[in-house]
C-alpha cells in the first residue's frame, strides 16, 4: 500500500524519522494524499443527499440574494485555481521529465468537487433553510487538513527561497477563498454551534432569524413577555404529539385489556374451584359471596384502589411514540461516553511528557490542543444529547396531560367517582412532571453501566488486579442501595397519598370557604390539614434521611475510602516493586473521577424510576379506566317520537341499586313535559340517564336530534358573559339579542360594568344564583338544539322572573315553543300549561298524563296538589278554564308591575346576590344614576372599565429575586442550622483538597526513591493519612446532609403553616378576585418546590461552589501563572451568567404562570363535564386545552434552548481552563514535578462539568426560590378582623336576639359603589322577618353584613346592645346561625359535616337529624353517622344536602337564625317540612328569611322590601297587601291575594 502511494506521489509516504526531531513535519506525500482525500471523501459521500432538492419540482425556488451570488463567485474562482493547476501540470508534463500522477489527479478531483459545491449551492436555493450543514462541515475539515501543508510551505519559504512560486501562490489563494467561504457560510448559519447542535434553525420568527442569543439579549434588557417567546414547531405542538401517542395507546390498551380479561377469568375460575373444594351448595356459596362484598362497596373507597386495571402498557407506548428522539440521543451519548475516556489517556501522555526531559516541545503543545479539542467535541455532543432529552421530557409531559384531559372528558361516572378532581389535577401536575424529569435521565440506565465498565477496563490497564479491591467495595454497595430504594418507594407511595388527601381537603376548603367563615369552622379544618401535613413532613424527613445515607454511601465511600484508597493501598502493598508514580496515580484519579458521575447518577436514576413507577401505575389505572358507555342511548329515527324510554333501567354504579327502573315513556316532538316528584325520587337521575351519564342495566333510550341541557346547579366558565352564552357558537347578533331579552338578562347587562363583555369569575363568582341560572338557560336557548333538558332551572330565580322565563322561553308561547322540552320542576303554578306531566316515585314512573287527566285520576299527584296547591288554586282553575286568558292577564299584571319597578330605572340587579358557593359576591354595583353612562360606555368601543376585570392577570414578578427571599427561607430553616450546614461543607472540601495534595506528594516519592527500596513506614504513613482524610471528608458530608434535611423540614413546616393560616384569615373578597386554581397552585406546586426541590438545590449549589473554588486553588498552586488567566475567564463567565440568569428566571416564571391555566381549565372542565358532553363540545374543549398547553410548552422549550446556549458557552470556558492548565504545564515544564502537573490537569478536567452545574444550579435555585416568593405573596395578603379580640361578648350572648341597624352602609370593594345605602331599622326579640326584593336589591348583602363578611363603610349593627364591630369575628359568627343558599358539604363523615369540633353528643346530633327529617334516611345507611360524604356531597341529592344544612343550624340553635333562599332546591313537600320545623324549633329565636317563594314568608311578623340597597317598605304582610305597595304587586305575580290563602 505504502509503496503504491510512494510511486503515485513520487516521494516517501511515511517515515518515523520525520517526527523524531524538534522541527517535526509530515512527509509531503502524506500531505498530498491523506490530507486532501479526507475532506473530499466526506463531501462526495454526502453530496447526493444535498442534491435531492434538484430532483423535486422547481416551483419554489427562492429569489437570488447577494450572499448567494458572492458564494457562487468565490466557488467559481476556486474552480479556476484548480483548472489553472491542472493546466500547469499538463504543460510541465509534456516537457522533458514526467510528473508523478498525484499532480494530475488532485487538481482533477478538486475540479469535480468545486462543481459539486456549485450544484449544492444551487440546490439549496430550493430549500427553506439555504445554508447546508454538510458544506459547513466540509469547509471546517478542509481548513483543518489544510493547516499542515500551510505551515510546511511557510516554514520552507522562511528557510530557503521558494522553488515552485505558481503552485505556492495558487495554494494560498485557494486556502484564502475557502476561509472566506467558511466565514460567509458561518454568518449565514450564524451561531453554528447553537444552530446545528440545537436545531434551532426552524425557530424563526416572521421578522427574521431569532436565535437563542437574540432572545437572551432581549431577556437581559427587559423582562421577557410571553409574546417574546418563540412559537413551537408543528411537530412539537400538543396536537401532533398527542395524535401519535393516542394511536399507539389505543393498540396497547386493547392488548392490555385483553390481558385483564384473562386475569379476571382466571380469578373467577379459582374462586369457583375453592367453592367446590369447600363442598358448599351453589346457592349457599352465592349468598355468602354477595353479602360481604356489598358491605365493602358501601365502605367507600376501600376497594377502588385494589381494583384490577390494564397494566404494563404505558412505557411501551411512550417508547414507541418517541423512538426517533431516543435513537438520536443514544447516538450522541455514545460518542460523548467514548470521548470521556480519551482525556485520561491524553493526561497520561502529558504527565509522561513533563517527566521526560528528552521529549520534544511540539508533543506537549499537541497534547494540549488535543485535550482542548476533545473537551469541545465532548461538550457539543453532550449538549445536543441534553437538548434531545429535555425535548423528550416536555413532549412526554404534553402527551400525558393531553391524554389525562381527554380521558376526563370520556370517563364513566363510576370511574369519575374513584378519583376526585384534586387527585386528577395531581396526576397532571405531579405525575406527568415525574415522567418529564425521568426522561432527562433515562439514558443513564445504559450509559452509566457502560461508563463504569470502560473505567474499570482502563483502570485495570493502570493498576492491574488491584482494581478489584475497589470494585469489591462497589459491588458491596449495590444491595445496600437496593434496600434504600425499596424503603424510599414505600415512603414515596405514602407521601403521595398524604399529598392527595391534603390537596383534596384544601380544594374543599377553598370551595366551601364561605361556609367555613359563616360557621367559624376554620380552626377545625386548619387542624385537619396540619395533621395531614405533619404526617407528610414526617415521611419527608425519613425520605431525606435515607437520601443522606445514600449520598454518603455513594459519594464518599467509593472514591476515597474504598476505590482510590483500596486500589492504591492494595497496589502498593501487593508488591514492593509497585511504586505509585504520578502517571499511574493521576490517570487513575481522572478515571475515578469519570466513574464518579455514573456512580452518583445510578442511585438517583433508580430512585427516579421508583417514583416514576408509582406515577406510571396511577396513570395506567386512570387512563385505562372505563369509558362512558353510551350504547344504551340510541339515535334511530322513529316518526312522531322525540325521546322514547323503553324498559329503561339505569344505575349510578355497576353493581349498585337501580336509580331509575323500568321507565317507559314516549315524548312527542315539540311537546313540553314536566317531571315532578319528591326529593330523591330520581328526577335528576332520569335526566342523567338521557345524557348517557349512567350505567345501563337493561332497556334503552332513543333520542332523535341534538340536545341542550340546563343543569340544576348552573355551570359558568371563567370567561366573559357573552362567551358563556355563545358557548363556542358563531355570533348571530339578532338571535343573541332575542335570547338575552327572553332570559331577562337585559337589566343585568346594564348593571354589569362592561355589559356582556364583563368577565365572570370562576364558578360564576360575581353573579347571583338567579343570574347564573339565567345565563345557563340563555346558553341553552342560543344553542338552538332540538331537545331541551331542563333540570329545575326555575328554582334559583325569583317568582316573577320565573314567570317571565316560563312565558318567554319555556312555555307554549316562548322562544322554544316548537322544540321538545323536558322540564324538571318543583313549581306547581306552571303545571297546568304543560302538555304532559310525569310523576316519579322512587325511580319509577307512578303516573303520567296531562294536568287534567292526572287530577281526574285522583292518584298520588292529585293528593299532592290538594295538600300543597291551595295557594295556587285560583290561578290553576282560571288557567284550566282558559289558558290563553290567564296568560293574557298575567302578562298585563307582569308588565304593569315590572316596568316602573326594575326595567326602566335600572335597579342594580346584580348587587344583592344570594351567597353563592364560596362568596360574598364581588359584585361591582353601579347605582341608578350611572346606568346611562354605562349605556354610553357600551356604545363606545369597550375600554377597560373599573370593575370589568374581576380576576386580575396573575402577577408575574419580574427582575432579580430579592435577596430577602433567600434570607426568608434561611430564617425559616434557622440561621444556626444554615451556618452549621455551610461549615460542614467547608470541612468536607478542606479534607478533599488535603487528600489531593497528599496524593501529589505521595507520587513524587517515586522520583525521590527512584533506584532504592521504598521505606515501609513511609508507605504506611502515606496510606494512613490518605485514608484518614478520606474518612473525615465522608463524615463531614454526612453531617451536612443530615443537618440540611432537618433544617429543610423545619422550613417546610413554617412556610406551609404561615400560608395556610393566612389563607384562612383573608377576607372573602380575596377569594372572589382570585381563581381557586391560583391558590391551589401555591399549595401544590409551590409547596412541593419548598419541600423537595429547594433543599436539593441549596445542597447542590454549595457542593458546586466549593468544588470550583477548591479546583481553581489546586491549579493555581501548581502553576501560579494560571491566576492571570483566571481573571478574564472569570469576567467572561460572570457576564454570561448574568445575561442568562435573567432570561432563564423570567422563562421559569412564565412557565409557572402559564401552567396555572392548564389546571384551572381542567378543574373547570371536570366540574362542567355533563354540560360539555350534553352539548357535544368535547372537541372544542380538547382544542382549548391544546392551546393552553402549547403556550406553556413554548416557554419550556425556550427555557431548554436558552440552557443549551449557556452550557455551550460555559463548557467552552471549562475547555479553556483545561487548555491553559495543560499549556502552562508544558511551558514551565522544567520547573514542575509530574505529581503537581497531574493534580492540576486532572482537577481542570473535572472543572468543566462543575462550572456548568454551578450556573445551572444557581439559576435553578433562583428559579425555585420564586416558590418562596409566590407563597410569601399570599402570606402578605391583608387579613380580615381578628377571630377573637380582648373584648369578649358576655356568656350566653345574644340572649334576646334584638338587631338594630343604624344608618348602615356597605360596599363590596373599595373602588365600587355602596350596596347598602344607609339602612336603619330595629328588629325585636324573637321576631320573624321576611326579606324580599328583586334580584340585586341587596338582600344577601344584608346577611353578609350580619356575619361581617362585609365590613361596614359607615354606620353600625347592634345585637343585644353590643356593637358587632367591636368583638372578634368568631365570637360573632359562632353565635349566629345561617342556612345558606348553596348547600356545601365536605368530604368526611356525616357527623363531621354536622359537628366538626365534636361539641355535641350523638343524641343531640340524632335529634337534629330527626327535626331535619333525615333520621330515617341516615338510619338506613350501613355506616349511619359515620357515612362517608363524597367530594362536594355528590352522593346526596341537592335536596338532601339542603336538609343536612338545616340539621347543622338546628344543632347550633343560636338565638338568631338567617335563612338564605334555603328551600330553593327542594320540592314543595320538603319545603313544607322545613318551614314547619323552623317554626317549631326556632319559635324563640329571631329569624330572618330571604325568600324567592313569597308564600314562605307570608306568616312572618313583618316583611322588609328592599330595593337598590334601601328599605322601601317594612311592615306586616297583611298591611302591605292592603296598600298599593311593591309587595302587593309581587304577591299578585305569585298568585297570592291575602295571607289566609297560604298554607305555608
Amino acid at each position: 500500500m505504502a509503496a503504491a502511494l510512494e510511486e503515485f506521489c513520487g516521494s516517501v509516504f511515511w517515515n518515523d524519522s520525520f517526527l523524531a526531531r524538534s522541527d517535526a513535519d509530515l512527509p509531503v506525500c502524506f500531505q498530498q494524499t491523506v490530507l486532501v482525500w479526507i475532506p473530499l471523501g466526506f463531501l462526495w459521500v454526502l453530496a447526493p443527499w444535498q442534491l435531492l432538492p434538484l430532483c423535486k419540482s422547481k416551483s419554489k425556488k427562492s429569489p437570488l440574494t447577494k450572499l448567494y451570488i458572492i458564494k457562487q463567485m468565490m466557488v467559481t474562482l476556486l474552480l479556476m485555481t484548480a483548472v489553472a493547476e491542472l493546466v500547469m501540470a499538463i504543460a510541465e508534463g509534456t516537457g522533458q521529465y514526467s510528473l508523478p500522477a498525484v499532480r494530475y489527479t488532485n487538481p482533477s478531483l478538486y475540479i469535480v468537487t468545486w462543481v459539486l459545491v456549485l450544484l449544492i449551492h444551487y440546490a439549496r436555493s430550493f430549500c427553506l433553510c439555504r445554508d447546508s450543514v454538510v458544506l459547513f462541515c466540509f469547509w471546517i475539515l478542509s481548513l483543518l487538513c489544510g493547516i499542515l501543508p500551510f505551515q510546511s510551505l511557510v516554514r520552507r519559504a522562511l528557510q530557503d527561497p521558494i522553488s515552485d512560486v505558481p503552485r505556492f501562490v495558487l495554494f494560498f489563494i485557494s486556502y484564502g477563498l475557502q476561509l472566506l467561504l467558511f466565514i460567509v457560510s458561518d454568518s449565514e448559519s450564524s451561531g453554528f454551534l447553537v444552530r446545528t447542535f440545537l436545531q434551532t434553525q426552524c425557530w424563526r420568527l416572521a421578522k427574521g432569524r431569532s436565535l437563542p442569543h437574540r432572545m437572551i439579549y432581549k431577556g437581559h434588557r427587559k423582562p421577557l413577555e410571553i409574546e417574546d417567546v418563540w412559537d413551537l414547531k408543528d411537530k412539537d405542538r400538543t396536537q401532533a404529539l398527542y395524535a401519535a401517542f393516542e394511536k399507539n395507546m389505543k393498540t396497547a390498551l386493547r392488548k392490555a385489556q385483553a390481558e385483564l380479561e384473562k386475569r379476571k377469568r382466571k380469578k373467577r375460575r379459582r374462586e369457583r374451584d375453592t367453592e367446590h373444594m369447600n363442598g358448599m351448595s351453589k346457592a349457599q356459596s352465592q349468598d355468602i359471596l354477595v353479602l360481604p362484598k356489598k358491605k365493602k362497596k358501601k365502605g367507600g373507597k376501600g376497594d377502588s384502589s385494589h381494583k384490577d386495571y390494564p397494566k404494563k402498557w404505558l412505557m411501551k407506548v411512550l417508547f414507541k411514540t418517541f423512538l426517533q428522539n431516543l435513537m438520536m440521543s443514544v447516538a450522541f451519548k455514545l460518542v460523548h461516553d467514548v470521548l470521556v475516556f480519551v482525556s485520561p489517556q491524553l493526561l497520561k501522555l502529558l504527565i509522561a511528557f513533563v517527566s521526560d526531559a528528552e521529549a520534544f516541545a511540539w508533543q506537549g503543545y499537541l497534547y494540549s490542543i488535543l485535550l482542548f479539542l476533545t473537551a469541545i467535541l465532548q461538550s457539543l455532543c453532550l449538549q445536543q444529547y441534553f437538548n434531545l432529552c429535555f425535548q423528550l421530557g416536555t413532549n412526554v409531559r404534553a402527551s400525558l396531560i393531553a391524554a389525562i384531559y381527554k380521558k376526563a372528558l370520556t370517563m364513566s361516572s363510576a370511574t369519575r367517582k374513584e378519583s376526585t378532581v384534586g387527585e386528577t389535577v395531581n396526576l397532571m401536575s405531579a405525575d406527568a412532571q415525574r415522567f418529564m424529569d425521568m426522561a432527562n435521565f433515562i439514558h443513564q440506565l445504559w450509559s452509566s453501566p457502560l461508563q463504569i465498565i470502560l473505567s474499570i477496563v482502563f483502570l485495570w490497564g493502570e493498576l492491574g488486579p488491584s482494581v478489584l479491591a475497589g470494585l469489591a467495595v462497589m459491588v458491596l454497595l449495590i444491595p445496600i442501595n437496593g434496600f434504600l430504594v425499596n424503603k424510599s418507594k414505600d415512603i414515596q407511595v405514602r407521601n403521595m397519598k398524604n399529598k392527595d388527601e391534603r390537596m383534596k381537603i384544601m380544594g374543599e376548603v377553598l370551595n366551601g370557604i364561605k361556609i367555613l367563615k359563616l360557621f367559624a369552622w376554620e380552626p377545625s379544618f386548619e387542624k385537619r390539614i396540619n395533621e395531614i401535613r405533619a404526617c407528610e413532613l414526617k415521611d419527608l424527613l425519613k425520605f431525606s434521611y435515607l437520601q443522606s445515607v445514600s449520598i454518603f454511601v455513594f459519594s464518599c465511600a467509593p472514591f476515597l475510602v474504598s476505590v482510590s484508597l483500596a486500589s492504591f493501598a492494595v497496589y502498593v502493598l501487593v508488591d514492593e516493586n509497585n511504586v505509585l508514580d504520578a502517571q499511574k496515580a493521576f490517570t487513575s484519579i481522572s478515571l475515578f473521577n469519570v466513574l464518579r458521575f455514573p456512580m452518583a447518577m445510578l442511585p438517583l436514576v433508580l430512585s427516579s424510576i421508583v417514583q416514576t413507577n408509582v406515577s406510571k401505575e396511577r396513570l395506567e389505572r386512570y387512563l385505562g379506566g372505563e369509558e362512558l358507555d353510551t350504547s344504551a342511548i340510541h339515535h334511530d329515527s322513529i316518526p312522531g317520537s322525540a325521546v322514547r324510554f323503553s324498559e329503561a333501567t339505569f344505575t349510578w354504579e355497576q353493581d349498585g341499586n337501580a336509580a331509575i327502573r323500568d321507565v317507559n315513556l314516549d315524548i312527542k316532538p315539540g311537546s313540553l313535559v314536566a317531571v315532578v316528584g319528591a326529593v330523591g325520587s330520581g328526577k335528576s337521575s332520569l335526566i342523567s340517564a338521557m345524557l348517557g351519564e349512567m350505567e345501563n342495566i337493561k332497556g334503552h333510550i332513543n333520542i332523535q336530534g341534538s340536545l341542550a341541557y340546563v343543569p340544576q346547579q348552573a355551570w359558568i366558565q371563567n370567561a366573559t358573559l357573552k362567551d358563556n352564552i355563545l358557548f363556542g357558537s358563531e355570533l348571530d347578533e339578532a338571535r343573541y339579542q332575542k335570547v338575552i331579552k327572553a332570559c331577562a338578562l337585559l337589566p343585568d347587562l346594564e348593571l354589569l360594568p362592561a355589559g356582556d363583555q364583563t368577565e365572570i369569575g370562576e364558578k360564576g363568582i360575581n353573579l347571583s344564583g338567579g343570574q347564573k341560572q339565567r345565563v345557563s338557560l340563555a346558553r341553552a336557548v342560543y344553542n338552538d338544539a332540538d331537545i331541551y333538558i331542563l333540570d329545575d332551572p326555575l328554582s334559583a330565580v325569583d317568582a316573577h322572573v320565573g314567570k317571565h322565563l316560563f312565558e318567554h322561553v319555556l312555555g307554549p308561547k316562548g322562544l322554544l315553543q316548537k322544540k321538545t322540552r323536558i322540564l324538571v320542576t318543583h313549581s306547581i303554578s306552571f303545571l297546568p300549561q304543560v302538555d304532559n306531566i310525569v310523576v316519579l316515585v322512587a325511580g319509577a314512573v307512578s303516573e303520567h298524563g296531562s294536568y287534567n287527566t292526572l287530577l281526574a285520576n285522583r292518584g298520588a299527584f292529585a293528593q299532592f296538589l290538594n295538600s300543597y296547591g291551595s295557594q295556587e288554586e285560583g290561578a290553576a282553575e282560571e288557567t284550566t278554564a282558559g289558558i290563553g286568558n290567564a296568560t293574557g292577564l298575567f302578562k298585563a299584571a307582569y308588565v304593569g308591575t315590572l316596568i316602573p319597578e326594575s326595567f326602566s330605572t335600572g335597579v342594580p340587579v346584580l348587587c344583592g346576590m344570594q351567597p353563592q358557593s364560596r362568596t360574598s359576591r364581588a359584585a361591582p354595583c353601579i347605582s341608578t344614576q350611572s346606568t346611562t353612562s354605562v349605556k354610553k360606555a357600551q356604545e363606545e368601543p369597550i375600554k377597560n372599565i373599573k370593575g370589568q376585570k374581576l380576576i386580575e392577570k396573575e402577577a408575574v414578578e419580574t427582575g432579580k429575586v430579592k435577596f430577602s427571599m433567600y434570607l426568608r427561607y434561611l430564617r425559616a430553616v434557622g440561621l444556626g442550622f444554615s451556618f452549621c450546614v455551610a461549615m460542614s461543607y467547608v470541612g468536607d472540601y478542606v479534607a478533599y483538597v488535603g487528600t489531593n495534595l497528599w496524593l501529589s506528594a505521595w507520587t513524587d516519592d517515586a522520583e525521590r526513591y527512584q533506584n532504592e527500596t521504598y521505606p515501609v513506614q513511609q508507605r504506611d504513613l502515606r496510606i494512613g493519612v490518605f485514608g484518614a482524610l478520606g474518612v473525615s471528608q465522608a463524615l463531614f458530608l454526612f453531617l451536612a446532609t443530615i443537618l440540611s434535611s432537618h433544617g429543610a423540614m423545619r422550613a417546610s413546616r413554617i412556610v406551609h403553616e404561615q400560608l395556610l393560616s393566612n389563607i384562612l384569615r383573608v377576607p372573602m373578597s380575596f377569594f372572589d378576585t382570585t381563581p381557586t386554581g391560583r391558590i391551589v397552585n401555591r399549595f401544590a406546586k409551590d409547596i412541593f418546590t419548598v419541600d423537595e426541590t429547594i433543599p436539593m438545590s441549596f445542597r447542590s449549589w454549595l457542593n458546586c461552589f466549593m468544588g470550583i473554588i477548591s479546583t481553581l486553588l489546586m491549579i493555581a498552586l501548581a502553576t501560579p501563572f494560571f491566576l492571570v488567566v483566571i481573571v478574564p475567564l472569570g469576567i467572561f463567565y460572570y457576564f454570561v451568567l448574568r445575561f442568562y440568569i435573567s432570561t432563564s428566571r423570567q422563562l421559569r416564571r412564565l412557565d409557572s404562570v402559564t401552567r396555572s391555566p392548564i389546571y384551572s381549565h381542567f378543574g373547570e372542565t371536570v366540574s362542567g363535564l355533563s354540560v360539555i358532553r350534553a352539548y357535544g363540545h368535547q372537541q372544542r374543549f380538547l382544542q382549548q386545552n391544546e392551546k393552553t398547553m402549547d403556550i406553556n410548552q413554548k416557554t419550556v422549550h425556550s427555557w431548554i434552548v436558552s440552557n443549551r446556549w449557556l452550557a455551550i458557552r460555559l463548557e467552552f470556558v471549562g475547555s479553556l481552563v483545561v487548555f491553559f492548565s495543560a499549556l502552562l504545564a508544558v511551558i514551565s515544564k522544567n520547573s514542575l514535578e509530574g505529581g503537581i502537573v497531574g493534580l492540576s490537569v486532572s482537577s481542570a478536567l473535572n472543572v468543566t462539568q462543575t462550572l456548568n452545574w454551578l450556573v445551572r444550579v444557581s439559576s435553578e435555585l433562583e428559579t425555585n426560590i420564586v416558590a418562596v416568593e409566590r407563597v410569601h405573596e399570599y402570606t402578605k395578603v391583608k387579613r380580615e378582623a381578628p377571630w377573637v379580640t380582648d373584648k369578649r361578648p358576655p356568656h350566653g350572648w345574644p340572649s334576646k336576639g334584638e338587631i338594630q341597624f343604624v344608618d348602615y352602609k356597605v360596599r363590596y370593594r373599595p373602588e365600587l359603589e355602596l350596596v347598602l345605602q344607609g339602612i336603619t331599622c330595629n328588629i325585636g326579640s324573637t321576631e320573624k322577618i321576611g326579606v324580599v326584593g328583586r334580584t340585586g336589591a341587596g338582600k344577601s348583602s344584608l346577611t353578609n353584613c350580619l356575619f361581617r363578611v362585609l365590613e361596614a363603610a359607615g354606620g353600625k349593627i347592634i345585637i343585644d346592645g353590643l356593637d358587632i364591630a367591636t368583638i372578634g369575628l368568631h365570637d360573632l359568627r359562632q353565635n349566629l346561625t345561617i342556612i345558606p343558599q348553596d348547600p356545601v358539604l365536605f368530604t368526611g363523615t356525616l357527623r363531621m359535616n354536622l359537628d366538626p369540633f365534636d361539641q355535641y353528643t350523638d343524641e343531640e346530633v340524632w335529634k337534629a337529624l330527626e327535626l331535619a327529617h333525615l333520621k330515617a334516611y341516615v338510619q338506613e345507611l350501613p355506616e349511619r353517622l359515620q357515612h362517608i360524604v363524597s367530594e362536594g356531597g355528590e352522593n346526596l341529592s341537592v335536596g338532601q344536602r339542603q336538609l343536612v344544612c338545616l340539621a347543622r343550624a338546628l344543632l347550633r340553635k343560636a338565638k338568631i337564625l338567617i335563612l338564605d333562599e334555603a328551600t330553593a332546591a327542594v320540592d314543595l313537600e320538603t319545603d313544607h317540612l322545613i318551614q314547619t320545623t323552623i317554626r317549631s324549633a326556632f319559635a324563640d329565636c329571631t329569624v330572618l328569611t330571604i325568600a324567592h317563594r313569597l308564600h314562605t314568608i307570608m306568616d312572618s311578623n313583618r316583611v322588609m322590601v328592599m330595593h337598590a340597597g334601601k328599605i322601601v317598605e317594612f311592615d306586616s304582610p297583611e298591611k302591605l297587601l292592603q296598600k298599593q305597595s311593591i309587595f302587593s304587586a309581587m304577591a299578585k305575580d305569585a298568585g297570592i291575594t291575602n295571607t289566609e290563602t297560604t298554607t305555608l
